[in-house]
């Protein structure tokens, strides 16, 4: 049975302020991130780190996740607008992140994290790459409640009608839940591909990194894994994903099916395999339980 999208994407309305579920999601992405690299800190599995050296490392990392989300999606997307329009790369209330540039946003605070504290780098993002699929997994969530980056049409039973779609332009609620109840939208269903990749960018990437990081694994392991599972899931994702209509051909790249997307998840699946191999040769991080904390000599008081 197909189904009509009906949610506001707006969870809350505080006097002017309207908090959307996209940035609730973003707010569960980062809490779950917090409280799965504590887990991970105390089980020592970036010996020398203390919970707060991890706070500092986390708040890098949502910096570039924002920074790089943004800039990569004005420029691996949208570049054409962003030379017509330079400040459209600050708007971004606007709308527009992109997973890729993301993702190196998150290194390169990780490696700058990583310098100051004289760490490896590749021991830094083994430790962070399993924290990050909850939070694909909610951002996934946030752009089906949006009712965007929806699939395309499909006749399987699960298809999704998306107001938000271009055939449904001048069409009013009303008009939509009448042809609905009628039946007669069955053939404007589309893949939620948005709750496909919530479960495999999210849940499944979750379950695998986290069961494959219990073990001490060896350096780049982890990272390898996280980038071949992700360039897989999105790859195979992005054939029933709509995609970027401004980019391309009708957003198709080459072949009539090759999409940004994809192009940008090959190399990904290429590093993953990489570091995976590089991974039989390099040296294995053992567990250390952090070392406590010398009390504040200035929370003592001299009784004599």
């Amino acid at each position: 049975m197909t189904i009509l999208h009906q949610i506001d994407p707006i969870a809350l309305h505080l006097g002017p302020l309207q908090v959307h579920w996209y940035g609730i999601m973003y707010l569960l992405g980062f809490v779950s991130a917090w409280w799965l690299g504590r887990q991970r800190v105390r089980a020592g599995r970036l010996p020398g780190v203390s919970e707060q050296a991890y706070g500092d490392l986390l708040f890098y990392a949502m910096l570039g996740v924002v920074l790089g989300g943004r800039i990569g999606y004005v420029f691996f997307y949208n570049f054409a607008e962003l030379v017509k329009d330079p400040l459209m790369l600050v708007r971004i209330w606007e709308g527009g992140m992109s997973f890729h540039g993301g993702l190196i946003g998150v290194m390169v605070a990780a490696w700058w994290w990583a310098r100051s504290h004289r760490t490896h780098f590749f021991d830094v993002m083994d430790f962070v790459a399993p924290l990050v699929p909850p939070g694909l997994g909610f951002g996934r969530l946030g752009n089906y409640i949006g009712g965007e980056l929806w699939g395309k049409f499909t006749d399987g039973g699960w298809g999704v009608i998306f107001p938000r779609a271009p055939e449904f332009a001048n069409w009013t609620t009303q008009q939509l839940q009448t042809q609905y109840a009628a039946g007669a939208l069955d053939r404007y269903a589309r893949h939620p591909s948005q709750l496909y990749q919530a479960a495999l960018e999210g849940l499944a990437m979750f379950a695998i990194l986290w069961w494959f990081s219990r073990k001490p694994r060896p350096r780049y392991a982890v990272s390898g894994m996280f980038a071949l599972l992700y360039g897989c899931f999105r790859f195979i994702v992005e054939f029933v994903r709509v995609p970027d209509a401004q980019i391309g051909d009708h957003g198709y790249l080459a072949f009539g099916w090759l999409t940004m997307g994809q192009v940008l998840s090959t190399p990904l699946i290429l590093l993953g395999l990489f570091w995976l191999w590089r991974s039989t040769r390099s040296p294995t991080l053992q567990p250390q339980l952090p070392v406590a904390e010398p009390a504040d000599a200035a929370a003592t008081t001299n009784k004599g």
